[in-house]
C-alpha cells in the first residue's frame, strides 16, 4: 500500500462550502462524504468496466460467468438461483444468458432431477474467458486500493460493512418509510388521477 496524505480542499469541500454559505440552516455533515463516495463509484466503475471490456464482456455478463465459476465444478446453477445471487430480475437474467449462449460461453440444459427446470453452465470457452477476466479484475481491484495503507483499507472495509448492514436493516424493518415518489409533470403522468408508470431494472 502507498502512504498518502493530502488535506487540500477537493470538489466536495468546495460544494459543501458553497451550500453552507447559501443554506446555513441545513445539516451538511454527510454531503461531502457521500459526494466522494459517488465519485469513487464512477471512477472505480470505469476502471472495472475497462477490464471487462478487454475480455469482450460487460459488467452484467461478467457477473453471470463469475457467479457460475465461483460455485465450483460443474459450474452450473438454475437461472432463478443466478438471478437471486446477482440481485436482478428473472427477465434481466434471461437476457444476459441469451447473449452469453449466443457467444458459446454458457449452455442451457434440462435439469436431470426435474425436467421442468433448466440448468445454466459454463462451456470450456466460458471457463477460459472468466478465469482470464477475474485474474485481471483482482489485479485491478488491488491496484485501485493501493493508494491506502493496509490499515486504512481494513478500516474502510469495516466502515462500509457497518454502513451497509445498518442501511439494509433500516430498509427491511417494519414501518420503514418507503422511498419518495419521483417528481413528474402532469403530462408525464398522463393527467390528474393517473398512477405513475412502473419502472424496472434488468
Amino acid at each position: 500500500m502507498v502512504e498518502h496524505s493530502d488535506d487540500t480542499p477537493d470538489f466536495a469541500d468546495v460544494a459543501v462550502a458553497h451550500w453552507a454559505r447559501e443554506r446555513p440552516d441545513l445539516d451538511l455533515r454527510a454531503m461531502g462524504t457521500l459526494a466522494r463516495f459517488a465519485r469513487l463509484h464512477r471512477v472505480g466503475g470505469r476502471a472495472v468496466d475497462a477490464v471487462f471490456a478487454a475480455h469482450g464482456l460487460d459488467r452484467g455478463e461478467f457477473d453471470v460467468l463469475a457467479g457460475l465459476r465461483r460455485t465450483g465444478a460443474p459450474y452450473e446453477l438454475s437461472p432463478s438461483h443466478l438471478a437471486d445471487i446477482l440481485l436482478i430480475t428473472r427477465a434481466g437474467m434471461t437476457k444476459r444468458i441469451d447473449r452469453l449462449e449466443r457467444r458459446g460461453l454458457v449452455t442451457r440444459r434440462t435439469a436431470p432431477e426435474d425436467r421442468r427446470s433448466l440448468r445454466v453452465g459454463l462451456t470450456p470457452d466460458g471457463l477460459a474467458v472468466v478465469d482470464a477476466a477475474v485474474t485481471d479484475h483482482a489485479r485491478n481491484e488491488t491496484r485501485l486500493l493501493d493508494l491506502l495503507t493496509e490499515g486504512e483499507a481494513q478500516a474502510f472495509d469495516t466502515i462500509l460493512r457497518k454502513l451497509l448492514a445498518g442501511l439494509d436493516a433500516r430498509d427491511t424493518s417494519p414501518g420503514s418509510a418507503p422511498p419518495p415518489e419521483p417528481v413528474t409533470h402532469p403530462a408525464e403522468r398522463g393527467g390528474p388521477g393517473n398512477a405513475p408508470a412502473a419502472t424496472g431494472r434488468a
